[in-house]
């Protein structure tokens, strides 16, 4: 008998459920907060237990519209780049990319996976690159069709790439930068190790996505039909031009992608700067197309419609934190588990203070907010147990970055399998094997920093 396998905003919701009970039995407790250089981190000896607040069931139906409120800045982000996508799409630029692609590799498709991986890797390691990957997918998954893959070869690219490089970072201002602030180590120190750890990350990475491409392009080889459709495609792909206006609209489209790096990387750009630029890349995009005024909202209005349930879901994945914050359970937690590893053996405590990073990032799916959570408290006792603090961030990195495209209450990744169409248990048989090779790979790697001693300290 075939399972029926929940959607995901049951999933998700069960989860939220699941949260607010468990707040009933877990105890109420705080870290007391101190600002450091205007970021706010806890205190790691003023841990104490408060009034308890356990969630009811108002508080199981509050979660989405809360989680929804704190996230609202990505919601609508997510908004604008669906809208934003919706008009570049109705010029039939993408479709003239894709065939100025084919054209060029012909043949040779894991030459084109391989290299565009190692590229969202390297933006995921220097700039942070994660909602960010959201941009590329719709134009990756017809890429990846076109030269005869599936829609998880064309997400993968994107997100599962640019999570290599997040969690192999060696530049990321938002892990790294953070982490080694609040531990008080000098900024991106210890960079030759850590870009070791990048390079292997990111071969292991792109081998399993070029694997799983070939097994999967050989299958759908066997299940097409003699005269299928794809063959005329193929065809048309590689013989068809590209229109002027065409043209314009995907240099506009480079000038944006361009752009969304710079913006990050040197001007500081946030959420609300890119937001803008997809406002106005819908608006040039349609004249330059010429769609019209009228013709320009229609295809925004549906772009947006398209990827409603990606946008919503980023509010319901937020929903589990939202309830363990407001039960004051979170701090708990983490004080919990800092306690259970203090008591290890120095290289135990290495396993232990990667384990507590992997757990919490279920709970705070924000790298710089799990930053400003635990690294004042593990920090401290990585120096009580022998463990260096540049290995203890190092920990952490690896905590927040394997889990990043494959726990659902991680906001921008679901809303990235909404993009591609893809359901999050698919992408779990896809993708469980990597996450496993990962966390594997972390522990090794964190075995090597201690046994080195890497340092500073």
């Amino acid at each position: 008998m075939k399972v029926q396998v929940p959607h995901t905003f049951a999933l998700l919701f069960a989860l939220v459920a699941l949260a607010a009970v468990a707040t009933h039995w877990i105890p109420a407790g705080e870290f007391e907060r101190v600002s450091l250089d205007g970021r706010e981190v806890v205190r790691a000896d003023s841990f104490q237990p408060v009034e308890s607040n356990p969630a009811g069931l108002t508080d199981v139906f509050l979660a989405f519209p809360r989680g929804l409120q704190e996230t609202a800045h990505i919601v609508f982000y997510i908004f604008l780049i669906g809208g934003a996508f919706g008009v570049i799409q109705a010029t039939g630029a993408v479709e003239a990319s894709i065939r100025g692609v084919v054209r060029v590799c012909g043949g040779r498709g894991e030459v084109v996976i391989a290299v565009l991986t190692v590229l969202f890797s390297m933006g995921g390691a220097t700039i942070g690159m994660a909602e960010e990957t959201l941009v590329f997918l719709p134009g990756l998954v017809v890429l990846s069709r076109s030269l005869g893959y599936d829609e998880i070869t064309g997400g993968a690219i994107a997100l599962v790439g640019a999570g290599a490089g997040f969690a192999g970072a060696f530049l990321n201002p938002f892990t790294v930068g953070v982490a080694q602030e609040i531990a008080g180590l000098p900024l991106f120190s210890g960079i030759g190790f850590r870009f070791i750890v990048w390079a292997s990350l990111t071969t292991m990475t792109v081998i399993y996505i070029l694997r799983y491409a070939r097994s999967r392009k050989r299958e759908l080889a066997a299940d097409r039909p003699a005269s299928s459709p794809l063959d005329g495609l193929q065809d048309d792909l590689q013989n068809s031009g590209t229109s002027r206006r065409q043209l314009l609209v995907l240099g506009l489209l480079v000038a944006t992608l361009v752009a969304v790096v710079a913006g990050a990387m040197m001007w500081g750009w946030g959420i609300l700067e890119l937001s803008g630029l997809f406002v106005a890349v819908a608006v040039v995009a349609g004249a330059l197309g010429g769609l019209g005024a009228s013709g320009t909202a229609e295809r925004f209005v549906e772009g947006a419609a398209g990827i409603a349930s990606g946008a919503l879901v980023v509010g319901l994945a937020r929903g589990v934190l939202v309830v363990f914050e407001s039960a004051r359970a979170t701090d708990t937690l983490l004080h919990g588990m800092a306690q259970t590893v203090q008591d290890l053996p120095a290289w135990a405590s290495v396993g232990g203070i990667y384990g507590v990073q992997v757990l919490l990032n279920y709970l705070v799916p924000s790298g710089s907010g799990q930053a400003a959570l635990s690294i004042p408290i593990l920090a401290p006792l990585a120096d009580l147990v022998g463990v260096t603090r540049q290995t203890t961030v190092l920990a952490y990195q690896f905590g927040d970055g394997f889990s990043n495209v494959f726990t659902p209450t991680q906001g921008y990744f679901m809303a990235g399998l909404a993009l591609i169409k893809v359901s999050w248990v698919r992408w779990v048989r896809f993708m469980w094997r990597l996450e496993c090779l990962w966390l594997a790979a972390g522990a090794v790697l964190l075995l090597i920093a201690h046994t080195m001693r890497w340092g500073p300290f």
